[in-house]
């Protein structure tokens, strides 16, 4: 085969390769990677007692101590109402309490209790088996690649501007 049929049957692939991804297909690959791996660490937290999510707002109070329903919605990007909700379910579960705020006695603070500081553990190992089995088979490097390229998605979607992992804000929604 000569060198110019070559090029042309690479050319030909390489269009083959970009006609084959759709305009959903990156989109509905990320969605159902997000549910696969929120399934699984569902599944490892259920001997913690947790459920899908509570995880997330005992482990921002670990690190931020207590907080407010609002500060908490608005560090893991829920609405006000399902905070509230969730709120209320860990709070039956023994793992977080409400008081009234030290400094402004109008506010309610969160916190977690004996029982959810004791959780920690247990939610540390559930994310961090949920995330080798996520990313089995993957060599350091392509875990980094893919850490800045989902990065970079991100970005673009809150219209930030993401560059070897310095971030310049042009616009959040």
């Amino acid at each position: 085969m000569g060198k110019k049929k070559k090029e042309e049957k690479k050319e030909k692939a390489r269009k083959k390769e970009h006609a084959a991804i759709g305009p959903a297909d990156v989109s509905g690959a990320i969605v159902q990677a997000a549910r696969s791996i929120r399934t699984v660490l569902s599944r490892n937290l259920l001997s913690s007692g947790l459920y899908a999510g509570q995880d997330g707002v005992m482990l921002a109070l670990a690190e931020g101590g207590g907080m407010t329903a609002g500060a908490l919605a608005a560090r893991l990007g829920v609405k006000a109402p399902t905070m509230t909700r969730t709120i209320g379910r860990l709070e039956a579960q023994g793992f977080v309490e409400r008081r009234p705020d030290t400094t402004d006695g109008r506010l309610t603070v969160v916190d977690l209790t004996r029982a959810g500081s004791d959780s920690l553990e247990k939610i540390a190992q559930a994310c961090d088996l949920s995330e080798r089995q996520a990313l089995e088979g993957l060599s350091e490097k392509e875990v980094r690649t893919l850490l800045k390229l989902l990065r970079t998605v991100d970005g673009n979607l809150r219209g930030v501007v993401v560059q070897d992992g310095d971030k310049a804000v042009a616009e959040e929604f």
